[in-house]
């Protein structure tokens, strides 16, 4: 067995054997000598070779402070593992999507981080078979982020991950509203935390359609748990923030819920149990007048209701500062299922077009007074899709391999806290030699 002895320590040790002349009659023959040694003078007169010298030892540098950052960050979230040898794949694991450019296939990250052809097949049985639970590290994942600064706003995101054939674990076809495509997909629905700029998803779910929940076979050979069974969209929104809200401080919940015709319930639990949201609705939402005396009118949609409220401009505020925005808006409840109003009141608002058109309509609990800190939060639907669409490039959201319920989670959680230090955690990793260069 080797001994690799580190860069760093064998520079240090170097500097303190040699003086500056020794340092320049170095540089004069053309070996490289420790930057300790180099003073600014001497760096004037440095050969390629030194200057080359000090660019690798500040790579080097680097590369230790990231590593051991790397190390300290996966310690953390995944401290509930007992077994050593998962400590060394989860982060072994977490290098390898960080450092893999393209697709993120198991044999491409195991090439990336190991020369040993028995990686991969490590790997594959660390997120497909390897029984370990993914609540504890996205509990730990939660505690990490915030952190890093304080938490405006909880948001909804939607992963497709396209597949072929129907053999993996919730695969069903779905229509996106977004492309206006009927895919062959599995469905994730994603809570995430909004920490300074950064959306930080800690908690998913998986969509099961109705022949995957049903079907005893397919849910024995996927290893679908007794727990869990068919949901609509809105009950698995509704399960992330109970989730979430057991483990950490409520924050207004913002959510783009547009193609979903039953997501009155959700509206209806989160504020019952005391959520703000600012949800985006079906245009042909079921709507009553929000003035109590209007009570008997019958029920409208969204878009037709909003068409005779009051349009504004606010300024807004929080996450959107400074924006003159004009919006159309107007008091409204929520029948139940007999028609009949429900309270509370809610606010129904829209941002106009630069034709003043109105856009999604979206529903709220702020009150009229607070509409511009909806209209500021809104915006943080379209960073949170943003947001998916980029951890599907830079973290293989979308190169899952498995065909299991826990192995879905498991590459879901992986990805999830890879992309959460790619962006919050990469810059506390030391500066190295930075200086000297």
């Amino acid at each position: 067995m080797l001994l690799q002895i580190s860069p760093i320590a064998t520079m240090r040790h170097f500097s303190s054997l040699i003086t500056h002349q020794d340092a320049e009659t170095l540089i004069g023959s053309g070996i490289p000598c420790p930057p300790t040694a180099i003073t600014g003078e001497t760096r004037g007169n440095m050969s390629f070779s030194a200057a080359d010298w000090i660019d690798s030892a500040n790579e080097s540098a680097t590369s230790e402070a990231e590593a051991a950052s790397l190390g300290n960050f996966t310690s953390q979230i995944f401290r509930h593992l007992t077994r050593v040898d998962q400590h060394r794949l989860a982060k072994m694991y977490l290098a390898a999507l960080l450092a893999t450019p393209g697709k993120k296939s198991i044999r491409r990250l195991a090439d990336t981080v190991s020369a040993s052809p028995a990686t991969a097949q490590s790997m594959r049985q660390f997120v497909n078979l390897s029984p370990w639970d993914w609540n504890p590290v996205l509990r730990e994942l939660t505690t990490w982020a915030e952190r890093h600064g304080s938490v405006p706003a909880w948001t909804i995101g939607r992963a497709l991950l396209p597949k072929r054939g129907e053999q993996t674990v919730g695969v069903h076809r779905y229509f996106d509203p977004v492309s206006g495509r009927t895919l062959n997909c599995q469905v994730g629905l994603g809570l995430f935390l909004r920490v300074g700029t950064t959306h930080v998803p800690v908690e998913w779910r998986l969509l099961l359609p109705q022949p995957w929940a049903d079907n005893r076979q397919l849910r024995q050979r996927a290893r679908i748990p007794d727990t869990e069974y068919y949901r609509p969209l809105w009950a698995h929104a509704l399960s992330l923030v109970d989730a979430l809200a057991e483990r950490t401080a409520p924050a207004p919940l913002v959510a783009d819920m547009r193609d979903d015709p039953h997501v009155r319930p959700l509206i209806r639990a989160l504020a019952q149990r005391g959520h703000h949201l600012v949800i985006a609705v079906p245009q042909h939402l079921e709507i009553l007048p929000g003035e109590r005396g209007l009570s008997d009118s019958p029920p409208l949609s969204a878009r037709a209701y909003l068409s005779s409220g009051t349009t504004r401009d606010v300024i807004t505020r929080g996450v959107d500062a400074g924006r003159r925005v004009r919006i159309v808006c107007a008091p409204a409840r929520l029948p139940d299922a007999t028609g009949l109003p429900v309270d509370p009141t809610y606010q129904l608002f829209a941002e106009c077009g630069p034709d003043n058109r109105p856009g999604s309509v979206w529903i709220t609990t702020f009150p009229e007074r607070s509409l511009a800190q909806a209209t500021s939060l809104r915006a943080l639907a379209d960073e949170t899709a943003s947001t998916v669409s980029l951890m599907e490039r830079s973290v293989g959201l979308l190169d899952f391999e498995g065909r299991s319920f826990p192995g879905w989670h498991h590459h879901m959680t992986l990805a999830s806290a890879a992309y959460a230090y790619h962006r919050l955690g990469r810059h506390a990793a030391a500066p190295g030699l930075q200086a000297l260069a």
